[in-house]
């Protein structure tokens, strides 16, 4: 299984340098997990400077994946990942969720770097 970090979609979606380090991960769907905070972060940047066509296009393209609500059990879950990793909100439910699901977590941020199952690609 894995989890793409919001770093990762917007890489893949703006055909980054990077891109191609998360395109055979997103493009396995049936191993994709898609925490909705990850909808929430990718919307936001992208409608910056994108239509509102364009974002919903890839939104939707996300959905391909298995979607992972934040229920009140992992906010709890990533609330104490927060903690522990001195994570953000939306970082530390995405990697929570990704370690709920024992799933590879990819991403250019480095303030997971070193943290275990991800796979960290600088920027």
């Amino acid at each position: 299984m894995n989890v793409v970090d919001s770093s990762g979609w917007i890489e893949f979606f703006k055909a980054g340098a990077n891109g191609p380090v998360f395109k055979p991960v997103i493009e396995d769907r049936r191993q994709l997990l898609v925490p909705t905070i990850a909808l929430f972060e990718v919307h936001k940047i992208l409608s910056r400077n994108l239509s509102e066509d364009l974002v919903q296009g890839c939104i939707n393209i996300m959905r391909l994946g298995r979607v992972l609500d934040l229920t009140d059990a992992r906010a709890i879950a990533a609330a104490k990942v927060a903690r522990q990793h001195r994570l953000a909100l939306a970082d530390a439910a995405m990697y929570s969720m990704a370690r709920e699901f024992d799933a590879a977590f990819w991403t250019q941020d480095i303030d997971y770097q070193g943290l275990p199952s991800v796979r960290y690609t600088p920027k």
